[in-house]
């Protein structure tokens, strides 16, 4: 008779159907390799999403500020470039880090709080980091933005070409590795209190469980994976701009999830992807009105399909299983 964590492992074995977003990521690198700049971009934003369901999606954390840690993220690994080494790997280290500790200190308070409360607080925490990295021009840049980021080849063998082919085999391997983290995490005994907490806070008060610490766990772990995003984006683009620090990007993420599905590990990914390229094509037929369309899908989605891009699919699936 198995334990229930053993029950737990076998129920969520990989199947083959998850291999398909990378099936596609893979195909994509050897079909368009014209868009392969816009393709990083889009891994990029996968992992920045995946990041942001884990504490939305799982743990029922609302929060508008979540890049706050993407920018600091993209600002560490970019002073480190500039200044210490242009070495990618240790970049992408000190990103976690910097983000996870923000994330761990932020949610030392933001998270004794609930509601309205919690969500505008998120908000405060990236409006003064934006004024920080502002102010701290002689580090940052300022409005002019961070310069100077080289980076070195990868392991010293794959050089950043122009084409960006080093660049989107880099981030698809980092996403690769924090997608097996996250689907073991959330697929875990502590991912599934997560869900439980995230349901009825209450009762997990009631059973014992330390609600607050495994908050802030997920709340720190979740900072790391979006200060890695980041840091891809400063590494990939050789740039870090105050935009990254800007609510425009909490924004847009939280839209990304939205479109795909919240709290279904896979919405990031096709919701991140739905985005970027629509955003993509319709800037090139409507420069200017082009976020009418967005708008008008997540309307449309909100309304008519609650669980997103894949909720519509299981619906799809459901009514052929009826059928049958």
């Amino acid at each position: 008779m198995p334990s229930p964590i053993e029950t737990l492992i076998l129920r969520h074995r990989l199947r083959l159907v998850e291999l398909l977003p990378w099936i596609v990521a893979v195909a994509a690198y050897f079909g368009f390799a014209d868009y392969l700049s816009l393709g990083s971009q889009i891994l990029i934003m996968i992992l920045f999403a995946l990041s942001l369901d884990l504490v939305l999606g799982y743990a029922g954390i609302v929060t508008l500020g979540h890049s706050a840690f993407f920018g600091v993220g993209a600002y560490a690994a970019g002073i480190y470039a500039a200044h210490v080494s242009g070495e990618p790997l240790s970049g992408l280290l000190i990103a976690a880090i910097a983000a996870a500790a923000v994330g761990w200190a932020s949610g030392l308070v933001i998270l004794r709080t609930q509601g309205l409360t919690l969500l505008m607080l998120t908000l405060a925490v990236t409006a003064l980091l934006a004024e920080a990295a502002n102010k701290a021009s002689f580090i940052t840049g300022g409005a002019d933005g961070l310069q100077g980021v080289d980076m070195n080849p990868i392991f010293g063998v794959f050089r950043f070409d122009m084409f960006g082919r080093t660049a989107y085999l880099y981030c698809l391997a980092t996403l690769f590795l924090a997608w097996l983290f996250a689907r073991r995490l959330v697929h875990s005994p502590f991912g599934q209190s997560l869900i439980g907490i995230r349901e009825n806070v209450t009762r997990m008060h009631a059973i014992g469980s330390p609600v607050r610490r495994r908050l802030l766990t997920i709340y720190t772990i979740s900072a790391a994976l979006a200060g890695i995003a980041g840091g891809l984006l400063a590494q990939t683009t050789q740039f870090v701009g105050l935009t990254v620090l800007g609510f425009q990007r909490s924004g847009e993420i939280v839209i990304m999830l939205v479109f795909g599905g919240i709290g279904r590990l896979y919405g990031a990914f096709v919701g991140a992807a739905l985005y970027m390229i629509m955003q993509d094509q319709l800037a090139k037929l409507e420069p200017v009105f082009w976020n009418f369309w967005i708008g008008l899908l997540l309307v449309m989605l909100v309304m008519f399909a609650r669980g997103g891009v894949l909720g519509l699919i299981d619906q799809a699936l459901r009514s052929l299983r009826r059928q049958r």
